[in-house]
């Protein structure tokens, strides 16, 4: 059986902002960084002891994306409890847009398991490449054609759904 083609990423967990319990408490110590691309993958920063609500790591973690995967969960945690979470769309790391090997720095809004804002990760993303021949997003995947419009061909993208106007 061939293994399905992945995508070496290195994502550097920098820092947070703005970290809480609940609404009134800041965290205080403990924190630390949980990185998923699914169930079976994840990789984790160490605890921050001293950084309180804005702990920093500046820790790297490498890990392997299924070129399938549409997004990355990263989730914070103080102690044993989850108190943040995001998923990042690779689409913004990746999917051609970016050469390989180029570092993008992002900053994502954190949120509870209720969803209520809660804090803000800050991390960097490098695409190393992998064992898959083709690294573009699913919109570039497969190429787009013309089709007949009033008898004439078009062979430019449409955006929308055609409607007959009269």
């Amino acid at each position: 059986m061939e293994k399905a083609p992945t995508m070496v990423i290195e994502v550097t967990v920098i820092s947070a902002e703005g970290l809480r319990m609940n609404r009134r408490q800041p965290v205080k110590k403990n924190a630390f960084v949980v990185l998923r691309s699914d169930p079976f993958n994840t990789r984790s920063t160490g605890m921050d002891t001293q950084g309180g609500s804005c702990p920093s790591w500046n820790e790297k973690l490498v890990m392997e994306l299924p070129v399938h995967a549409r997004f990355i969960t990263v989730e914070a945690h103080s102690g044993n409890k989850a108190i943040g979470s995001a998923n990042i769309p690779v689409t913004d790391f990746s999917g051609g847009f970016l050469p390989e090997n180029s570092m993008s720095f992002l900053s994502y809004r954190l949120r509870d398991a209720s969803g209520e804002k809660n804090g803000i990760v800050n991390l960097s993303v490098k695409v190393r490449g992998g064992s898959g021949k083709s690294r573009c997003s699913a919109s570039c995947a497969r190429p787009w054609t013309g089709f007949p419009v009033e008898n004439k061909v078009s062979n430019g993208i449409v955006t929308g759904i055609p409607v007959f106007y009269r």
